[in-house]
């Protein structure tokens, strides 16, 4: 008898699974566990808060690895982040050897290789009027620099999207140092990273 009504418990299976179209899905059980309900990004639903699916950001949020500068962009914030702003990264040697890769890269096109405002760019009369870091008129310190890479100025862009907060240190150290080189000063000591 048990084998008479596993015979026809089998017999039943092919029968069933012979019979299924292949073109059509099969049964689906808790479907939205994996089909998710599209909503569109302006669209009006109950289910959010204040029936709008593209929301605000909260107020204070930042994204992840973000570190927000206070000074703002004027001549005011300027100023002040030339007064108050220093560079906290440490001078070491493998992050000059960084921050002079990272010039290479974005900024000797236009400044040159030595800081004196003749890159490539100028020398082809592609772009006028960049100043040597030695400039007395300007007087650069690290918080300048700073400011103005994460600003821009005149023709020059922002380069806060290309770079994080470190490698910006890093370009404003190697900037620095060709200063330096350009004044004539003695090199800078080298720190330690505990320092």
């Amino acid at each position: 008898m048990k084998s008479l009504f596993t015979i026809v418990l089998i017999a039943f299976s092919f029968a069933f699974i012979s019979c299924s179209d292949k073109r059509e899905p099969n049964y689906q059980y808790f479907p939205n566990m994996y089909e998710s309900v599209p909503y569109d990004t302006y669209g009006e639903y109950e289910i959010f808060p204040q029936e709008q699916e593209a929301l605000l950001i909260a107020e204070g949020t930042i994204s992840r690895g973000f570190t927000p500068y206070e000074y703002e962009d004027s001549p005011e914030g300027y100023q002040t982040s030339k007064e108050e702003l220093t560079n906290e990264v440490p001078y070491t040697e493998e992050n000059l050897a960084k921050g002079k890769e990272l010039y290479d890269i974005y900024c000797a096109t236009c400044h040159g290789e030595n800081g004196n405002g003749k890159g490539y760019l100028v020398e082809r009369e592609k772009i006028l009027g960049v100043p040597s870091y030695d400039d007395q008129g300007r007087a650069i310190t690290e918080g300048s620099v700073y400011h103005v890479m994460w600003y821009g100025i005149n023709t020059m862009g922002s380069y806060a999207s290309q770079m994080n907060n470190k490698e910006l240190w890093l370009v404003d150290h190697y900037v620095m140092k060709l200063k330096a080189e350009l004044e004539g000063k003695a090199p800078r000591e080298f720190e330690t990273e505990s320092e």
